[in-house]
């Protein structure tokens, strides 16, 4: 008897998702980005622009004009997104530089290249991340999710900032996710070598990139430069591979979550939207401003990570 009424209710279940599947696509979606702002002479650089989010970026913000330099640990991935770009849009204006964001020699070898090469920066997006991975550590012995996710756009963005100021209007956003609510900066131990749990190493991260983007607004007050956060939503990208759990729900799932292109709508908004030219500090979702936990928004826990960060990278960013 008990199987007959499992066996229905999961025929009732899967009938529903049948009849409503567009309204739960339409709702998955979440918002999109409205502004038909070009980008003709403007200068953008995204880390992990090879696939996901950061691709759909990349692609959108080409099509609007702009010079989009793809910033990829795998370049040969970074050439195919490159190529895959431009077959969509032949004029796009896409370009790959080699950068892995857990060495802190290849983010100053990438960043020294840049500004020899490269005149005016009007945009950078901070959008690479990992994911729940198992206990490693970067090159220079930071656990991998606050190496890569905190650390290491933290220090790009400092060898950056002084382009970013003389290209001025420009904006810095900073790819964060809703699980910051859930993170705590462990200030006593930030590598997590005295207890790890992967979802919460993740969540810290994403914590300490709000954190950051909250701080570097303040210290960038009447630089015409702005920084914001965002959400990109719950994407169904390759975030997920070093977890066979999420993996698999994620799949189940794949209905309710939104696509690449749907999850690099709030991230192309914050680079855009006429309406946030002086918007900054701030954290977004679906193309609209967005809730940040209570240790979010610690103006003490954000100056204190800074100085932390600064002194883990070896750096003096006043």
């Amino acid at each position: 008897m008990f199987v007959l009424f499992a066996a229905a209710g999961l025929g009732l279940v899967t009938l529903l998702v049948i009849v409503f599947a567009p309204n739960i696509r339409k709702y998955a979606a979440g918002g999109v980005c409205k502004s038909s702002a070009r980008l003709d002479g403007k200068t953008v650089l995204i880390t992990g622009a090879n696939t996901g989010i950061g691709k759909e970026t990349a692609l959108d913000l080409a099509v609007r004009g702009a010079r989009v330099i793809m910033a990829c640990r795998d370049v040969e991935k970074g050439e195919e997104a490159a190529a895959s770009i431009r077959a969509s849009y032949s004029q796009a204006q896409v370009e790959v530089r080699e950068l892995d964001l857990a060495d802190t020699c290849s983010i100053r070898a990438f960043a020294q290249k840049f500004l020899r090469e490269v005149n005016h920066l009007h945009i950078l997006i901070n959008n690479a991340g990992v994911m729940m991975c198992p206990y490693t550590k970067t090159i220079d012995g930071f656990e991998m999710h606050i190496g890569v996710n905190h650390l290491g756009h933290f220090l790009l963005t400092s060898l950056l900032i002084g382009l970013l100021k003389r290209s001025a209007p420009a904006r810095i956003v900073v790819v964060s996710s809703l699980a910051h609510n859930f993170g705590w900066i462990r200030f006593h131990d930030l590598h997590s070598q005295g207890s790890y749990n992967s979802g919460l190493a993740y969540c810290q991260s994403k914590l300490a990139n709000v954190l950051f983007a909250r701080e570097l607004a303040r210290r960038l007050t009447g630089t015409s430069v702005t920084v914001n956060s965002v959400h990109p939503g719950t994407v169904n990208s390759d975030l997920t591979r070093h977890s066979t759990l999420m993996t698999i729900f994620f799949t189940v799932f794949s209905m309710f979550l939104k696509t690449p292109r749907e999850g690099a709508q709030t991230s192309i908004y914050c680079a855009v939207a006429e309406e946030l030219h002086s918007i900054s500090g701030k954290h977004f979702s679906d193309c609209a401003p967005a809730f940040v936990a209570p240790q979010g928004r610690s103006e003490e826990t954000a100056r204190r990570l800074w100085d932390a960060s600064c002194e883990l990278l070896g750096i003096e960013w006043d």
